[in-house]
């Protein structure tokens, strides 16, 4: 009983001994982060496709963000 929690101990420090070599990623790095497949919206068609079900469903036109409803009363 007393060995696993010994090795328990030792796995959980280990584990977190990992955690203090951090660093940001370097600058020859970050270009595989601006590639388009890494962005929330990277297709272009799909959020036309997107903004078109929206606009469809809302029976409204016009930019994202825009105050106001399907009524016309903004």
């Amino acid at each position: 009983m007393r060995q696993s929690a010994i090795a328990m101990l030792a796995a959980c420090l280990g584990g977190l001994a990992g955690c203090a070599n951090y660093e940001p990623p370097k600058a020859w790095e970050k270009g595989h982060l601006a590639k388009p497949e890494m962005t929330m919206g990277g297709d272009a068609l799909e959020q036309r496709f997107e903004q078109h079900i929206y606009t469809s469903k809302e029976n409204a036109s016009g930019g994202y963000g825009v105050g106001g409803g399907g009524c016309g009363c903004n």
